[in-house]
């Protein structure tokens, strides 16, 4: 059993990038009133208490969310109405995960499908959306479980793959599946997040990305602390496919401020570039 555990890091910078982007795809797909499908590989328990040992271990929130402050970012209101809807009016006590995120915005007759493996957050996230209809919570590998589910009935879908990256196979096993979920289901929008430990390890994820020749493919990165192989995660990103066309121009804008609000040292930097072309 895998032992990564997401409430060591809930609310952290990487957290903050994602959840943005990840809102960002949402409301551009929620214009339409077709229903959407919403698939999530690799769920977490859902929310997490920023109070807890675990959060309090390592207090990556102190460098993340508390330092986003809500009156500085009008453009980000969904974000934080979300945030403060599982809290009280002051400080957040608790962060919601990309699925409490997700069911938020969904609407009645959208869908959601969330695979978490390890079995102490499979129970809590069961827990978290026990009375919610639209969500089928499954006990397994998320990237056996995707393609299953593709194509979706409604033929639009956001699908996120959030691997913790536990295991160094998993840089591989995001390719392929994407590769192998695109071939299926080639109109869906998918949301790979990454950490940037090594970039070299990086810059060959992108390479074997190229490779597949999926095309439409953006890449959002923030990275709080220049490049090292000894100071463990630096950064994080979001590799998109078939990104809403807005989204470059947007994280354009706000990539920079980011940068300037979580960076933790001199040469902190982003990247908000094109991987394949449409």
């Amino acid at each position: 059993m895998l032992s990564y555990r997401h409430s060591f890091h809930a609310g952290s910078f990487a957290d903050v990038l994602k959840h943005i982007v990840l809102i960002e795809i949402l409301q551009h797909l929620l214009k339409k009133d077709k229903a959407i499908h919403y698939i999530d590989t690799h769920a977490g328990a859902g929310l997490f208490d920023l109070d807890s040992e675990h959060s309090t271990k390592l207090k990556e929130f102190e460098t993340g969310i508390n330092r986003v402050k809500e009156v500085d970012w009008p453009e980000l209101m969904t974000y934080f109405e979300i945030i403060r809807s599982f809290n009280g009016p002051r400080k957040p006590d608790y962060y919601p995960g990309s699925p409490m995120i997700a069911l938020r915005l969904l609407r009645d007759h959208d869908r959601a499908w969330f695979y978490e493996l390890h079995s102490t957050d499979s129970r809590l996230l069961s827990e978290n959306v026990a009375h919610d209809r639209r969500v089928k919570v499954m006990s397994s590998d998320g990237f056996d479980g995707l393609l299953s589910l593709l194509p979706p009935v409604s033929k639009r879908a956001l699908i996120v793959i959030d691997p913790a990256y536990e295991i160094k196979s998993d840089y591989a096993e995001v390719v392929h599946t994407l590769r192998d979920a695109h071939r299926k289901f080639t109109t869906g929008t998918y949301a790979l997040w990454y950490p940037v430990i090594e970039r070299e390890r990086i810059e060959r994820l992108v390479r074997a990305l190229e490779a597949t020749k999926i095309p439409n493919i953006q890449r959002f990165e923030l990275c709080v602390r220049p490049d090292s192989l000894n100071d463990g995660m630096t950064g994080a990103g979001m590799i998109v496919i078939n990104p809403p066309w807005t989204l470059m121009a947007t994280m354009h804008v706000l990539l920079p401020r980011l940068v300037a609000v979580l960076g933790q040292e001199p040469g902190a930097d982003y990247k908000a570039d094109t991987i394949a072309a449409e």
